[in-house]
């Protein structure tokens, strides 16, 4: 595991330390790795929604992916 150190303002303390004192978070690290969870999250969720508006507008690719692979 890799530690990290990263400077903040006194309102992203302040908010730190009120998710550890009311139990939503156990530690400053959890609160850092829970705000980086959501964050991969919320791309995920993104990419999924930006996905299916592709393919309700048609832009997929159909056929065989090794022919449609090696044509680009």
């Amino acid at each position: 595991m890799t530690t990290l150190s990263i400077p903040i303002d006194k309102t992203l303390e302040r908010f730190v330390d009120e998710m550890i004192s009311s139990k939503k978070a156990a530690n400053k690290a959890q609160v850092v790795r829970n705000a980086l969870y959501k964050m991969r999250e919320d791309e995920a969720l993104k990419d999924l929604i930006e996905a299916r508006a592709d393919v309700a507008q048609g832009k997929v690719y159909k056929g065989n992916l090794r022919k449609l692979a090696d044509a680009l």
